[in-house]
């Protein structure tokens, strides 16, 4: 058993009770976030469990948030360590300005069993030695999944960051983990509007429901001028505006035969436009005997949060099977070609400039052709997609 890390916590920081809130969602599913009831309450603590490097990004304006408007309470972070590689978690904690987590779980690696379990063994203490009045679990991974489950068994609310989203692709277990979490939370903190009618079909009253927005964005509001300033395609020796930024870690793509094509896609890309690829740890092992000798084709280490937004808003086009990248392209206008049959964030193809290719990486060799069919300026960003989102939810916590 690992040794859990903790760092002193205030031991006045003690909570009497919380607040109940909710939303009305109208008719075109737009609901602002807005408390039902306000009730005078003692200092909160509050437990937040983040595990991979988008629970970070998605959590950070919100610890940001809540311990700004709420300064007498206790916030508590718990580093589940599902990402473990320093370039996958500890640079993003140093970047966002996250302060140092509380507990360090050293969860590492795993079956999806084994490290759900191993952190739902590992976080039970914790809860018990805390006794949070709310769990905050963002995204839809393990550590959000055993966040819920440990919380709902032991009687602590938990609120969900990034609610309502499906892929209907049981075969995916984010899906299983989003499911899970959504029926257990109390606090289902929205950022679309399909969220809203995917929640009422499984029966999840309105009540517990918040059109907050996108706190993702949020940290990409805060830091734009940072990225945008960084010039990082320059330190990499590609000319910005003239590349394919690549992202892809899932197991559909790199854990059997696809992946082999897929590289070899990536090359053939590469004679036509630089390639840029920063190859998630996991990845990287997959490939190894695969790497081509293809000179367009840039294969680099996982890249600190602001170097990765600062090639991302540089790039002519970006290959992913990644969720949140849909999300960010969204935002900056890019074009997004999406490795996969399905996503679980529709409003990035209604609303944004993202194409679903299928898990088919013969498609990779469209992406020029498509290019030329871009119309011209992209529309702009989902509504609430502002930067007020972590706003929006320390309004529904603190009432």
């Amino acid at each position: 058993m690992a040794v859990f890390l903790k760092r002193f916590l205030a031991p006045e920081c003690v909570f009497i009770f919380g607040i109940e809130s909710g939303i009305e969602a109208d008719d075109a599913m737009q609901a602002r976030a807005a408390p039902r009831a306000r009730v005078r309450w003692r200092p909160m603590r509050i437990l937040y469990v983040l595990g991979t490097r988008p629970n970070f990004v998605k959590t950070a304006p919100v610890i940001g948030a809540l311990r700004e408007r709420h300064p007498e309470g206790c916030h508590v972070i718990v580093h589940t360590g599902q990402h473990y590689d320093r370039l996958m978690s500890e640079v993003f904690l140093e970047e966002l300005g996250v302060p140092a987590p509380d507990y360090m779980l050293e969860v590492g690696s795993g079956s999806h069993a084994a490290q759900t379990a191993k952190t739902m063994e590992r976080l039970e203490p914790v809860l018990a030695d805390e006794r949070p009045d709310l769990v905050m679990a963002p995204g839809d991974v393990n550590s959000t999944l055993a966040a819920a489950l440990t919380a709902v068994k032991m009687g602590i609310p938990v609120a969900h960051v990034e609610s309502g989203l499906r892929s209907f692709d049981m075969t995916m277990p984010e899906e299983v983990n989003r499911i899970v979490a959504d029926r257990f939370s109390e606090w289902l903190f929205l950022h679309s509007p399909e969220a809203v009618t995917n929640l009422r079909h499984e029966g999840i009253p309105d009540e517990r429901m918040h059109m907050v927005g996108n706190t993702m964005i949020d940290t990409l509001v805060a830091l734009e001028d940072r990225f945008r300033a960084a010039g990082t395609a320059a330190r990499l020796d590609v000319e910005p505006r003239s590349y394919a930024l690549v992202t892809l870690h899932r197991p559909a793509l790199v854990d059997g035969p696809l992946l082999g094509e897929t590289v070899a896609q990536l090359a053939a890309l590469a004679q036509q436009m630089p390639v840029v690829f920063p190859v998630h740890p996991r990845t990287r092992k997959m490939m190894e005997g695969l790497e081509p000798d293809a000179p367009g084709l840039h294969l680099v280490e996982p890249l600190g949060y602001l170097d990765f937004l600062s090639l991302l808003a540089d790039s002519r086009a970006v290959l992913t099977d990644s969720g949140g990248i849909q999300e960010e392209t969204t935002y900056l206008g890019i074009p997004c070609f999406t490795l996969r049959d399905n996503t679980e964030r529709p409003v990035t193809l209604t609303s944004g400039t993202n194409t679903l290719l299928g898990l088919d990486p013969s498609a990779i060799a469209r992406i020029p052709a498509l290019l030329q069919e871009r119309p011209g300026a992209p529309p702009p960003p989902p509504p609430l997609w502002d930067g007020q989102a972590a706003q929006r939810i320390a309004d529904v916590i603190l009432g």
